[in-house]
C-alpha cells in the first residue's frame, strides 16, 4: 500500500507492505525508497514500511532553514533532526508505538538522531554502510564543492559519478545493469541536493550516542565502499545493547541493492534472534 502523510508542512510518501514485525527502512541519498525493494522481496515475515525521505522520490522538500553550514552559509539545511522528526510523524500516522529500523548511509545518521529523540520507539537498529562519526575537514570541503557544482547546473554529472563510484566494483562488473537501475532513481532537485549535503555536513558526532544505545544493533559494512570504512563502522561495537557485525568484502556503498539476498539472510537471522 502506498500512502502519504504530513510532517511540518510537507507531504511525504511511504509504502507499507507485508505483515509481522514492523520495520522502517530509511534509504541512502540521492536514491529513494525503491532502493530497498530487492531486499524486502527476499525478507519474509516482516511488515516493511519504506518512506521516501523528505526531498527524495515522491516526498516534498518543504520549507527549510538557511544557514548552519559554515562553508556554504546561504545553503538550506535538511538536518538529521528534521528527518528523524519526519520518521516519528510516520510512526504516529500509522499508530505504531515502536519498530525495528534499518538505515543505509544518511538513513543510518537519521537512526542515531531518532535514538536521541525517542529511544522508546526503537526495538532494534540496523546500520548498512553508515557511520557515527561526523565529517572530517576534507569531507566538508567536498560537500561544499558538490553544492557549487550542483548550483552551476552539474547535478546530472554528479549523479552519473555517484552511480559509478558508490556501487562496488564487483557489482558493476558482474551486474552492470545495476548502474542504470540506480541512476534512474537519482532524481533530487538542485535545492534538495544542496539541502541534503548541508545537512550531512552539519550532522553531529554520534560516537557518544552509540555508547548509550541499549537495543540490539546489526552493522553491515561493504568492503568496496569508497566513503565509509570498516574501521569506522566498527565503532558500533561500543553499543551496550550488543552489536552483530558483518563485512561483505565484495559490496560497495549500496550493499543492500547489490547483494539483496545475502543482506536479507543476515537481517532475517538477526531479526529472529531479537524476537526470541
Amino acid at each position: 500500500m502506498n500512502g502519504t502523510y504530513q510532517s511540518d508542512g510537507a507531504t511525504l510518501a511511504y509504502c507499507d507492505t507485508g505483515a509481522g514485525l514492523p520495520m522502517i527502512f530509511l534509504h541512502p541519498t540521492p536514491l529513494d525508497g525503491e532502493y530497498w525493494r530487492p531486499l524486502i522481496e527476499n525478507l519474509p515475515d516482516c511488515r516493511a514500511i519504506v518512506p521516501d525521505l523528505r526531498g527524495h522520490g515522491a516526498s516534498e522538500l518543504g520549507s527549510l532553514p538557511v544557514g548552519g553550514f559554515a562553508l556554504v552559509p546561504d545553503a538550506p539545511v535538511l538536518t538529521m533532526a528534521r528527518l528523524a522528526a519526519d520518521v516519528l510523524a510516520l510512526l504516529n500516522h500509522l499508530q505504531i508505538p515502536a519498530a525495528v529500523f534499518a538505515g543505509c548511509s544518511v538513513g543510518g545518521s537519521v537512526l542515531l538522531e531518532l535514538w536521541r529523540q525517542a529511544p522508546e520507539r526503537v526495538r532494534g537498529m540496523v546500520f548498512l554502510c553508515s557511520k557515527p562519526q561526523p565529517d572530517a575537514e576534507a569531507n566538508l570541503s567536498r560537500r561544499a564543492a558538490t553544492i557549487a557544482q550542483a548550483r552551476a547546473g552539474g547535478s546530472a554529472a554528479l549523479f552519473d559519478g555517484m552511480a559509478q563510484t558508490l556501487i562496488g566494483a564487483t557489482a558493476r562488473q558482474g551486474h552492470p545493469e545495476i548502474v542504470s537501475q540506480l541512476r534512474v532513481r537519482m532524481t533530487l532537485s538542485t535545492q534538495a541536493l544542496v539541502a541534503v549535503q548541508a545537512g550531512l555536513a552539519t550532522r553531529p558526532d554520534s560516537v557518544p550516542t552509540v555508547a548509550t544505545i541499549q537495543v540490539p544493533l546489526l552493522a553491515i559494512a561493504g568492503g568496496e565502499d569508497p566513503g565509509i570504512s570498516t574501521a569506522e563502522m566498527e565503532a558500533f561495537h561500543a553499543a551496550p545493547g550488543g552489536c552483530t557485525f558483518h563485512l561483505l568484502a565484495d559490496a560497495g556503498h549500496f550493499a543492500a541493492y547489490e547483494q539483496p539476498r545475502k543482506v536479507a539472510a543476515l537481517l532475517g537471522e538477526w531479526m529472529r534472534r531479537i524476537e526470541a
